[in-house]
């Protein structure tokens, strides 16, 4: 098989596509659970959006160094399908209208980091490289 560019630097662009998404992903749940970046409303730990918060800051950052990626993925690809049917789609047919554009772009962007994996850049990809521990 030629090497192509895509050959090439395929896996660490989905390595930097993992990254750029995760770190975007974390920031929407530091804002829900520390308000930072500052926010004026900061919903309960003890919520649904409590709990999405948890989930994007602790997924996000997870996903971010490229550890669990897989799992993680499509834990926060389902979180985000669920989050566009529960608080987008009711308000609207149109995600450009109804704020539910970046819901599904996740849930995408997630999806397809679940299947193709975190790429040769992250824990994922050290661990695999240094092979078994025994």
């Amino acid at each position: 098989m030629p090497e192509t560019l895509s050959n090439r630097r395929g896996p660490a662009m989905l390595s930097l596509l993992r990254a750029v998404s995760a770190l975007i992903f974390l920031l929407h749940g530091s804002q829900k659970l520390f308000a930072f970046p500052p926010t004026d409303h900061q919903p309960p730990l003890l919520s649904l959006l409590g709990l999405g918060g948890v989930l994007e800051f602790v997924g996000g950052l997870l996903l971010l160094i490229g550890f669990c990626t897989r799992p993680v993925a499509f834990l926060l690809s389902g979180m985000m399908a669920v989050a566009y049917w529960k608080f987008h789609a009711p308000q609207g047919l149109f995600p450009t209208l109804n704020g539910g554009d970046a819901a599904i772009l996740y849930c995408f962007v997630f999806l397809y980091i679940a299947v193709a994996g975190g790429g040769s850049i992250g824990v994922d990809a050290a661990r695999r490289a240094q092979g078994p521990a025994f």
